[in-house]
């Protein structure tokens, strides 16, 4: 497929790679131009407008940091909405309004956020979560799968994979505050936190705490994976989701203030997982 990629920071530089790697025909645009210099190598064609990278274009893929940048890579002078013949996909961790506005920019649309870090995304091992008219999510299932491992279809309603990312963020963000708390009582009691880590990587056997289960260990919150303050906007936008809902999520508001507590002692650029350092803090370490 002819396909335009939008946003290629620490995710999306993995994704427009592996795009590249199956075969597609990639035209990849970045604010900062130096980015796309490595995969101008690699056989992309450069564009120098969102405009420009999507005029031939079958698929664009935003991959962006929040409402903001999306709307003006969409709406803005030189944005993609009037231009862009083909379906737009939207990776990027947005709030479900903003979805619902995606949908009606004039062309298809599909909402298909992903779960991964930074290396998931370069060794094509990331959860996508996708949602949007049947025809249109199967043509771009071929996106899909040269992306990611997985592919989950949460409804026909875009927003409806914006809800279920919203979702699974604030489920690691309950698993950092749930580390944070135990790692602060055991320091107290005097126990290893690397110990209780070992137990529960035997009990549970998630990669994803062994992780940040170590990450809290060893209170290695540089260099950011994931930073402070888009772990924040993402608590928000769930809590946002909560309210269309009318479905109270009390967990949510505690890490969304611990957050904002992280970013007000200038934490905002450390990884989200320093949330511990606030925590600590409570409990008088």
């Amino acid at each position: 497929m002819k396909v335009a990629f939008i946003g290629l920071g620490k995710m999306g530089s993995g994704m427009a790679r592996n795009l590249l790697r199956a075969g597609h025909e990639l035209t990849v645009y970045n604010r900062t131009r130096d980015k796309t210099e490595v995969l101008a190598g690699e056989g992309a064609h450069v564009a120098d407008s969102p405009r420009e990278a999507c005029r031939d274009a079958e698929a664009a893929i935003t991959m962006l940091a929040d409402d903001g940048a999306v709307e003006e890579v969409v709406f803005g002078a030189n944005g993609i909405a009037g231009t862009l013949h083909g379906v737009h996909v939207s990776s990027s961790t947005i709030s479900t309004a903003m979805a619902r506005r995606l949908s009606s920019a004039g062309h298809d649309y599909v909402s298909a956020p992903v779960f991964g870090r930074p290396e998931a995304a370069e060794a094509k091992k990331l959860v996508v979560v996708a949602a949007g008219s049947h025809e249109v999510v199967e043509r771009c299932r071929p996106l899909f799968d040269a992306m990611g491992r997985v592919t989950f279809v949460a409804g026909s309603e875009p927003w409806q994979a914006n809800a279920v990312k919203l979702c699974g963020n604030f489920m690691i963000a309950s698993m950092l505050e749930a580390f944070s708390e135990a790692y602060a009582t055991l320091r107290k009691a005097g126990v290893d936190p690397h110990l209780f880590l070992e137990t529960m990587n035997a009990l549970f056997g998630s990669p994803v705490y062994a992780n940040y289960g170590r990450i809290i260990a060893d209170e290695q919150f540089e260099p950011a994976e994931f930073r402070v303050k888009l772990g924040y906007k993402d608590m928000r936008l769930v809590l946002a989701t909560a309210q269309e809902c009318s479905s109270p999520m009390p967990l949510a508001s505690l890490v969304r203030d611990h957050l904002l507590s992280a970013l007000a002692k200038g934490q905002g650029d450390m990884d989200w997982s320093s949330i511990a350092r606030v925590v600590a803090g409570n409990a008088g370490l």
